[in-house]
């Protein structure tokens, strides 16, 4: 049993049959939610593998809708979150897809924004109400959502990572992970920082003012 934390043995406290496919569904959702930044009027689940055989029957839809919609994993209005969706006038739509070599719990989550724009996020439910955010808008990430998580897009040129951690230190904020990755050299990278407290938006506006900061976003935990 060593190693093991109660959260492990007993699992979250969710509604509905399976933590993989509502109470992992659920926090894919609302940490998918939280880096779009909201204000969508349309999403799009494209369901991989396990999720898009099972998703009606262990209430996937319902969980991954309740959680774009930003509810926790116990709250009792998520059986009724299609409704919900459809109250608030947001379009709801699912389709089975094959999303490749991926965790058979994997969604692309695809939202319409009110400007008109498009966010892309994927990630997997990993078991035991675990998940992992594996892409942004095409952009290769890799981080679970359990620590305040700080996400800078910036033009690929020298000195960036340096200028970012620097400000952190200065704020006393320890980073315990931390991954950066390109698309291609010179153009447009994306660092993604988690931390072990959570960042300020003072903090964020410091660091977007540094020279070829493209944007800054920090992400809560979402239990």
């Amino acid at each position: 049993m060593s190693g093991l934390s109660s959260f492990d043995i007993i699992g979250p406290i969710m509604v509905g049959p399976s933590s993989s496919h509502t109470a992992g569904a659920t926090r894919l959702g609302k940490v998918a939610m939280s880096i779009s930044g909201g204000n969508f009027s349309k999403v799009v689940f494209y369901l991989h593998g396990s999720f898009a055989k099972t998703y009606r029957g262990h209430g996937t839809d319902r969980a991954l809708v309740a959680g774009v919609l930003g509810m926790e994993t116990y709250d009792d209005r998520l059986k009724y979150s299609l409704d919900i969706a459809k109250e608030k006038g947001i379009e709801i739509e699912f389709i089975e897809a094959d999303l490749g070599d991926v965790h058979p719990n994997t969604v692309k989550i695809v939202f319409y924004k009110d400007d008109g724009s498009k966010f892309e996020v994927v990630g997997s439910s990993i078991g035991g109400g675990n998940i992992i955010i594996t892409e942004i808008n095409g952009d290769k990430v890799e981080f679970t959502g359990d620590y305040p998580t700080l996400i800078v897009k910036q033009k690929d040129v020298k000195g960036m990572i340096s200028s970012v951690t620097a400000i952190l230190a200065s704020q006393n904020i320890n980073i315990a992970t931390m991954r950066v990755t390109r698309r291609a050299k010179g153009k447009e990278a994306l660092m993604i920082i988690e931390t072990d407290a959570e960042i300020s938006e003072y903090v964020l506006k410091v660091i977007e003012k540094v020279e070829n900061i493209i944007s800054a976003k920090a992400i809560n935990p979402v239990k």
